[in-house]
């Protein structure tokens, strides 16, 4: 019988993995279309986003989406590089294109009851790579 149960919680665990992975790809698919709406139901109203590069904290999805929606450098493109994620953590990363300008992104995302509660993320800019490294390392895609 325990056997069962402990079976039990690991399946309904995984139908709980399925529908938060099911949950980011619409949410990066909505943010690709520009969809505000769509974009941020993944975020419980209370959530808490953080930039740490420039020290802002967003509270709360209303606030969240409006900066989002009046940010005035809208992406002109944005791909998925991986998902990855266990339990109530998960990470993408992702570039953003704004008008010919990459932005290498790793957001990481905690999840609570099914939605995001809290979202941490990092923007990075491409640099060239030195020299002094080439004979121990190839050139990404």
């Amino acid at each position: 019988m325990l056997y069962l149960m402990s079976e039990r919680g690991r399946m309904m665990e995984e139908v709980e993995q399925h529908k938060i992975r099911a949950a980011i790809d619409q949410h990066w698919a909505a943010s690709v279309a520009g969809d505000q709406v769509a974009e941020h139901e993944i975020y419980h109203d209370d959530v808490v986003c953080e930039y740490p590069q420039s020290g802002e904290v967003i509270h709360g999805r209303q606030n969240l989406q409006a900066l989002r929606s009046h940010h005035p450098g809208r992406p002109s493109g944005f791909t998925i590089r991986r998902i990855v994620g266990e339990g109530n953590l998960w990470v993408s990363e992702y570039v953003i294109n704004y008008g010919g300008k990459r932005a290498f992104t790793v957001s990481i995302m905690e999840f609570r009851d099914g939605k995001v509660s809290h979202e941490t993320q990092y923007f990075a800019d491409p640099f060239e790579a030195p020299t002094w490294r080439a004979q121990w390392v190839s050139r990404a895609p």
